[in-house]
């Protein structure tokens, strides 16, 4: 994919200080607008938070960095003039770096930003997160996405590459964007108020020629708000946290408005992309909302049960009991849900005058896969991968403690469990490895411990020592086995019926979304195995 800065674009300018470099005399005039084709389309991020796919053991789910650039790359014809930004956390998941998975994580993050670079990334606003490798490691990130990040509310020299504005021109719009975060409090930086750096900001970017300001809010929404309040003449406010922590994923919070100023926020880890488009007309650069923002309860009602819908398709396609017909209807009712909900982010425009529509849209693994993100994500694995089976050579499980049961393999298990041992062989975790070595994720941190048995446990298994405990065998249910097979009549398997809520120790977000281990666990049992 080509950097979407190409396409509509006439110029860009780096801003310094608390002003712009001059984008130009005068006010453009943007070309005629038709009822289709925006005059600039901005595709935003919040909280990417260094997720970049999401597991493949359900389908359909949301997340992927891949199928985003494969999406917006497919929107050229629709928006031929478009410019993509971020506001959270976007390299890191976490604020502070574990020091076991830091090597690999830092690899991710410049995966993350080297594929941001590749599609052109215009405009970001760093968060906490993403300082976790330190100011170093976030100037080569800077460097990789080929922008500085915008941080006006910063005070002194951090030594990162970064600027309060960045003035884009695309199809004739003078466009600034100004970017304020949150920064770690150790370190040791001098932050302003947001609400005062983005109006001094949005003054200047004024003064130089903008005719649209945007704020890219690392800040959280209800700080946005009050600079919205504050600075009542932004087009828009792109939200995002200020700080995250964990896996969980977050929804899209419907788009509001607080005067005249867009509030706009994606669900976090890529499960979602959000859309601004901006139609000028009458040389007016006030946007009346033609998105239906004042049905926003509607819509996310709407997005509740399409995600319901989606969940539960995935889940009876791998239900033996679920029959075809029933499977045609759902898909049937959640074409009609998406069909009407699409027709929520096009209301019939304002008779005069400029205007925006705002949508979301959900990433998913239907939409494709972007070449050249694929690339700079399959590289990042194999290099995690070798440095890994390198660095972690020697790793060996922790010792059973005596009097303590530890784990064997399926094959001891099998000895008199045969019947069990050949429906397991049928079912996707004896296949589980598999899955990881075929794609070099096998010594991927992120990754081995759901794929393997024991892992991390006492006589178990660790990334690189694996031996006999490849894939999800009965033991990751069941519990370790080696009491119960040296004394069968008198030790018992210690969990011989598994509570389903077992599974989602593995099967839980980012990884897997809306997964119901109920549903689930009837896939995994059979004829010798639980019936």
């Amino acid at each position: 994919m080509h950097a979407l800065l190409v396409t509509g674009m006439v110029s860009v300018g780096l801003a310094a200080c608390h002003g712009c470099h001059d984008a130009g005399t005068g006010v453009p005039t943007a070309p005629p607008v038709s009822a289709t084709t925006p005059t600039l389309r901005v595709y935003f991020v919040s909280d990417l938070a260094g997720a970049i796919e999401p597991c493949g053991c359900v389908k359909d789910q949301l997340g992927g960095l891949d199928h985003a650039a494969a999406w917006i790359d497919a929107q050229k014809q629709d928006a031929p003039s478009s410019v993509l930004v971020a506001a959270g956390p976007t390299f890191f998941m976490d604020p502070v770096l574990e020091s076991d998975h830091r090597a690999q994580d830092v690899a991710k993050a410049e995966a993350i930003a080297s594929s941001l670079g590749h599609l052109g990334l215009a405009a970001w606003a760093p968060a906490t997160n993403d300082w976790a490798a330190g100011g170093a490691e976030l100037s080569k990130l800077a460097g990789l996405v080929i922008v500085p990040g915008l941080v006006a509310n910063l005070r002194a020299d951090s030594g990162v590459p970064l600027l309060p504005t960045r003035m884009v021109t695309v199809n004739g719009l003078h466009v600034a964007f100004i970017g304020v975060g949150e920064l770690p409090k150790d370190a040791g930086l001098a932050v302003a108020s947001p609400e005062e750096s983005i109006r001094v900001a949005s003054d200047a970017a004024r003064a130089s020629g903008a005719n649209v300001v945007i704020a890219l809010a690392s800040v959280g929404r209800g700080e946005a708000k009050r600079i919205a309040d504050a600075v009542p003449d932004l087009t828009a406010i792109l939200v995002g946290d200020g700080s995250q922590r964990g896996e969980a994923n977050t929804p899209s919070p419907p788009g509001e408005q607080v005067g005249k100023v867009l509030i706009a926020e994606a669900a976090n880890h890529l499960q979602a992309v959000g859309t601004l488009d901006l139609y000028v007309r009458d040389g007016s650069y006030v946007f009346a909302d033609a998105s239906g923002l004042g049905e926003a309860h509607k819509l996310t009602e709407l997005t509740r049960r399409i995600d319901e819908l989606h969940t539960r398709i995935a889940n009876w396609e791998r239900d033996k009991a679920v029959s075809p017909a029933d499977l045609v209807a759902r898909r049937a009712d959640l074409a009609k849900l998406e069909t009407e909900r699409a027709g929520f982010s096009v209301k019939p425009p304002p008779a005069t005058g400029s205007y925006f529509r705002y949508s979301l849209q959900e990433i998913r693994d239907t939409l494709g896969q972007d070449p050249t993100v694929k690339t700079d994500l399959a590289a990042y694995y194999r290099l995690v991968n070798e440095t890994n089976r390198v660095r972690l050579a020697n790793r060996l499980p922790p010792p059973v403690p005596p009097g303590q049961a530890g784990f064997i393999g399926i094959d001891r298990c099998a000895g008199c469990h045969k019947s069990e041992k050949r429906f397991w062989s049928t079912t996707r975790h004896a296949k589980a490895y598999a899955t990881l070595s075929t794609e070099d994720k096998q010594f991927n941190l992120d990754c081995v411990s759901c794929h393997v048995t024991g892992y991390g446990r006492p006589g178990g298994s660790t990334v690189t020592h694996v031996d006999k405990l490849e894939d999800v065998q009965c033991e990751v249910c069941h519990g370790p086995g080696s009491q119960h097979a040296e004394s069968p009549m008198t030790v018992h398997v210690p969990a011989p019926k598994p509570d389903p809520q077992t599974c989602l120790g593995c099967h839980h977000p980012p990884h897997v979304e809306g997964f119901d281990p109920v549903a689930k666990m009837s896939a995994i049992i059979g004829p010798g195995h639980g019936r």
